[in-house]
């Protein structure tokens, strides 16, 4: 009998799809050690750091499918030495997180959340002609940070509201910018600086950590807006509490730098939305999350080529 580890907090998808009798799942509690075991597969969130110590107590893994976009929680070259595949799961989360990206742009530009919190606090007085005033998007510029799935997908969003679009990636994205009508800047510090909304969708790796830090956050314009659904740690959060603080620049915030702590200077501000990492979080995006980690889990299992490999 295969065994394979999977996290307990995604036992309801499981419920979803059949077990083959030939393999026998252990699920694994939030913050429980993972077990010293015979465990070939292991589906794991992207909460769970996966390093040489926690690799070691599996002798057996052959794959771990980690059910996220993402795999900075994953020491991918500690998994290589022990030959150890590692899956993702892209394209199934990027229209959700295209969406939730919009749902904050919109949030901060109209002041949403200090609408809703000043109705509930029942300090609303009524209608007045300068209350909570925002910004219209019309003819502003979007800047993404980051062309690949999701940045692409929330570049596609914009004509719907009318603005234009610029582009900061590594490589060229002549889709987007047929698509679009997207500009390149070749450089970071340029789209920052240009951008009205800046939407940050880059991956964290060593050269991507605290890229957008202090000095990027003060070539920004006054009242532009920040926005990150990617990873929290690509922007210097301190710096950005500092911005903030000054009431210089907004943002709207999914991702934060050491999840789930969320510094109270941080929550004690209007001029940022806070969202619990809410980036791919819809029903169907969740389930065909768990569906892929799972096939690749049980293709890894059985020696079948992964669908989304990311070793």
């Amino acid at each position: 009998m295969t065994r394979i580890l999977v996290a307990a907090e995604v036992e309801s998808f499981l419920r979803a799809r059949e077990v083959p009798p030939d393999l026998h799942v252990d699920l694994l509690d939030p913050g429980a050690p993972i077990p010293s075991g015979e465990h070939e597969g292991f589906l794991a969130l992207l909460t769970r750091r996966i390093g040489p110590a926690e690799l070691d107590r599996l002798p057996r893994l052959r794959v771990v499918a980690n059910m996220a976009v993402g795999y900075d929680n994953v020491d991918l070259d500690a998994a290589r030495d022990r030959g150890v595949l590692v899956s993702n799961t892209p394209d199934v989360l990027t229209d959700a997180t295209a969406e939730l990206t919009w749902s904050l742009i919109l949030a901060v530009a109209r002041r949403v959340g200090e609408g809703e919190r000043l109705v509930r606090a029942g300090d609303w007085a009524g209608w007045e002609p300068t209350q909570l005033l925002g910004t219209g998007l019309r003819s502003k510029l979007l800047g993404i940070a980051g062309a690949g799935r999701i940045g692409h997908e929330t570049a596609r969003r914009a004509g719907a509201f009318g603005m234009r679009v610029a582009y900061w990636d590594q490589d060229d994205r002549p889709e987007l910018e047929r698509e679009v009508g997207a500009v390149r800047v070749p450089e970071l510090e340029d789209l920052v600086a240009r951008a009205d909304v800046l939407s940050i969708h880059l991956a964290s790796t060593p050269g991507t950590r605290g890229i957008i830090d202090g000095p990027l956050l003060d070539v920004m314009k006054p009242g532009a807006i920040l926005i990150n659904t990617a990873r929290g740690d690509v922007v210097d959060e301190t710096a950005l509490m500092e911005r903030l603080q000054s009431g210089r620049i907004r943002a709207g915030l999914d991702v934060f730098e050491a999840e789930p702590h969320v510094p109270e200077a941080l929550r004690e501000l209007d001029n940022v939305v806070l969202l619990p990492h809410l980036g791919s979080a819809t029903r169907e995006t969740r389930q065909a999350m768990f569906d892929l980690a799972w096939d690749n889990v049980v293709r890894g299992v059985r020696g079948e080529p992964l669908l989304t490999p990311v070793t």
